[in-house]
């Protein structure tokens, strides 16, 4: 079907607008397609769903992310339907062989941190999502990732990871600072007890040297015994 049999198409199943402006926002005219491709948000191939038909005139049909429901492509359901399951197979043994890997994997993720460790911004979805790519090689929608508030904090986390309706496992965070602070100065060894004894031995220990007479020995005269 060319593109003017499709505007000829859609234009006809399209409300009639009035020049009222008021109603043009008020009447969305809508059409069914087939999806031939998942589209996020709308279904999967082989989905009959209603769109606007602006949204399908003008990207859906032209990319070929979906066809008309005429009689000759209800016909081409039956092979959509076989590639969809083909395809949902092939996304549920990859994300159940990811969810073994990610378990056994630690993300460490370092930030710069204030005065007193305190984080300059948080981390979310999209930042453990850019870090697996860079640490791991692993690509996956920050979609999959579930954080159910920002991280604004160092430590350690246990962030799920939602990779199939079937699938989810966690992955270990770790948040560490890339400026620590610096580890205060040991102190003095604290004193012991001090016992009887032991202060007794102290005190001696600490008592002055009694002084010494260092000045030289006068020759005096000798006795009478001496000089007889």
């Amino acid at each position: 079907m060319n593109r003017r049999r499709v505007t000829t198409f859609l234009s006809e199943r399209s409300v009639i607008r009035n020049s009222n402006p008021k109603l043009k926002t008020v009447f969305m005219p809508k059409v069914e397609v087939i999806l031939t491709h998942p589209i996020i948000g709308l279904g999967a191939e082989s989905d009959l769903v209603k769109v606007t038909a602006g949204y399908a005139r003008n990207f859906l049909l032209p990319q070929r992310r979906a066809i008309l429901p005429t009689e000759g492509n209800k016909k081409r359901l039956e092979a959509l339907r076989k590639r969809r399951a083909e395809r949902e197979a092939h996304e549920l043994n990859t994300m159940t062989e990811l969810a073994k890997s990610l378990g056994k994997m630690t993300l460490i993720i370092a930030v710069k941190t204030g005065d007193e460790g305190k984080l300059f911004g948080s981390i979310t979805n999209g930042t453990i999502a850019d870090e697996l790519k860079k640490q791991f090689d692993v690509g996956l929608d920050k979609r999959k990732i579930h954080i159910e508030k920002s991280i604004k904090g160092l430590g350690e986390y246990e962030v799920e990871m939602r990779l199939h309706q079937e699938v989810r496992t966690n992955l270990k965070v770790v948040i560490k600072s890339s400026n620590p602070l610096p580890e205060p100065e040991a102190g003095p060894a604290p004193a012991g007890p001090v016992t009887e004894k032991r202060g007794k031995r102290a005190a001696a220990e600490a008592a002055p040297a009694p002084a010494v007479d260092t000045k030289p020995e006068r020759k005096g005269k000798g006795t009478k015994a001496e000089k007889a």
